[in-house]
């Protein structure tokens, strides 16, 4: 027996940015109808050309009178200012699906147009985006932070799952933590990966990448197959000398890094204390050497 599709969408999108365009192609590419977009700058709108070809680039008020789905993909600090005045304007048509792709909010955001009889998704992508063809395929496999009513949790599943990713329920009042999360995950992870870059340079190194490609990929397995278990080196073996002598060499080399590694060090120390890798005896020498200012080391 052939499942039934759910129904065809006409779907406007406001913002042809890095994550409104991809998704609004992901859309496209099961069956939905893009009508309509909405870009400003020349970047945005090259992509639009790029990823939403034949697209018409409208303004606002258009976008919304073509089109049954509205995804909206503008910055997190612009969108309630928007969706107020597109309520207050009367945009917002009855029964029509406003969507945003923020992290950090979920549906009451979008309250204005929910009283305006609008239908409120979250629909937040776990992934860092570039704007091209090679998010479509990243897509597959990656999860979405999803808000909804109860009501219409089943549409919010069914856009997800045909975009080729996997929805997860986020709880309005938890939606700040979880985009609190992410961020610290992959967006500090960039830095630390980028840190660790530059002291690998200035010991020398000519191709960084290449020496930590391998090292970190399999740490990010572990840790995210073994949680705390996958803490190895000096901090999670109470190697107080190794460490002292880690944030002498990089106080002389890139003293704007010494701090980075003592807060995360410290950190480190309290999960593997925690965890037990950590055993408290040994772990003295090494909170006194971390317990120093990073200005006086």
């Amino acid at each position: 027996m052939t499942e039934e599709r759910p129904a065809r969408l006409d779907v406007g999108v406001v913002g042809t940015g890095r994550v409104g365009a991809v998704l609004g192609a992901a859309l496209a590419r099961a069956g939905h109808h893009v009508v309509a977009g909405y870009g400003v700058s020349l970047t945005s709108r090259t992509r639009a050309g790029a990823l939403l070809p034949d697209v018409p680039l409208v303004d606002v008020p258009q976008v919304f009178a073509r089109a049954g789905l509205v995804l909206l993909a503008v910055p997190d600090d612009a969108l309630p200012a928007l969706v107020e005045g597109l309520a207050a304007t009367n945009t917002v048509r009855p029964g029509q699906l406003v969507v945003h792709t923020s992290g950090r909010y979920g549906v009451g955001v979008l309250e204005p147009a929910t009283k305006a009889g609008a239908l409120p998704l979250a629909l937040h992508p776990a992934m860092t985006f570039t704007g091209t063809s090679v998010d479509l395929q990243r897509l597959s496999g990656a999860t979405f932070g999803v808000t909804a009513p109860e009501p219409l949790w089943p549409v919010a599943e069914a856009l997800v799952v045909e975009m080729g990713a996997d929805p997860v329920r986020v709880a309005e009042e938890h939606r700040a933590l979880y985009h609190a999360a992410l961020s610290h995950g992959a967006n500090h992870l960039v830095t630390l990966i980028n840190e660790a870059m530059d002291l690998l340079r200035s010991a020398g190194v000519a191709e960084p990448d290449k020496v930590l490609a391998p090292l970190l990929s399999a740490a990010l397995d572990n840790s995210l197959r073994q949680g705390d278990d996958a803490l190895t080196g000096p901090v999670s073996r109470g190697d107080a000398g190794t460490v002292a002598s880690h944030l002498a060499e990089i106080a002389a080399a890139r003293p704007e890094s010494v701090s980075t590694y003592v807060a995360l060090a410290r950190r480190t120390a309290g999960r593997a204390l925690a965890a037990g890798r950590l055993k408290a005896g040994d772990a003295e020498a090494l909170i006194d050497v971390l317990a120093e200012p990073p200005s006086a080391l």
